[in-house]
């Protein structure tokens, strides 16, 4: 049986985040709204927000064991994918990008106590982007599609989160990977070229000293080593 939750679509709210973990009351929660006032990615940074965007929020409470937890983001960018479209590739950890490698979407997750809150925020219509940046549509798909969009993510979502940890989809995370293969910089380290994705969702870099793994409950920002303009959000 599909896992049960509760919707609030909202017109305009400071923080997805914010108001999903504040209606969490023992079921899954996903919160949607047409505008953020105060919308953020990692590290507590600003989202810019689109003409037309996707802003949502799912509270829950997973039956992982603690050390599994940190996939969750990475699951999170799987489901996105999914609903988004098979042409996206996802960035190690937290942001769904062009084959050109233009954002479109970015995750953001966060734990209080035994309850997450994934946000997903995605670039619908966005006739003149910044450098770095796309929009999924060239005409705008109207207010209802967000939340079409929202429900189809969040559904997903719970699905794989149900389905547990032990075969969460690190081979499709692979082969859809934009990070796999590039030159990289990180939080304290770096250079290096990314080389795997590992069972439990850790980045493997081939560094000077030899193969590292970064963890993304550790590290904030993985960068590739000639640095574009982008969407701010890590």
């Amino acid at each position: 049986m599909a896992t049960e939750y509760v919707v609030h679509h909202l017109d305009r709210v400071a923080s997805t985040q914010d108001e999903a973990r504040e209606r969490y009351a023992g079921v899954p929660c996903l919160v949607t709204a047409g505008e953020q006032a105060a919308g953020r990615g990692r590290s507590g940074t600003g989202w810019l927000n689109a003409p037309r965007a996707l802003a949502a929020s799912l509270a829950f409470q997973p039956d992982w064991p603690p050390a599994r937890i940190p996939l969750l983001t990475l699951v999170a960018g799987l489901a996105a994918r999914r609903v988004l479209g098979a042409a996206l590739q996802l960035k190690w950890p937290n942001d769904v990008v062009t084959a050109a490698g233009d954002k479109v979407a970015g995750l953001l997750a966060e734990r209080t106590g035994p309850v997450v809150v994934i946000g997903l925020g995605a670039n619908l219509f966005w006739p003149d982007p910044p450098d770095g940046v796309a929009a999924m549509s060239a005409t705008d798909p109207g207010p209802t599609a967000s939340q079409t969009l929202a429900v189809d993510w969040a559904e997903s979502l719970l699905a794989a989160v149900e389905a547990g940890p032990g075969d969460w989809g690190a081979g499709v995370y692979r082969s859809c990977s934009a990070t796999i293969g590039t030159d990289i910089t990180w939080d304290g380290g770096g250079p290096g070229k990314a080389v795997d994705i590992d069972e439990d969702g850790g980045l493997v870099v081939q560094a000077a000293a030899g193969l590292v793994t970064l963890r993304s409950g550790r590290v904030h920002s993985v960068r590739p080593t000639t640095l574009p303009t982008e969407q701010e959000d890590d």
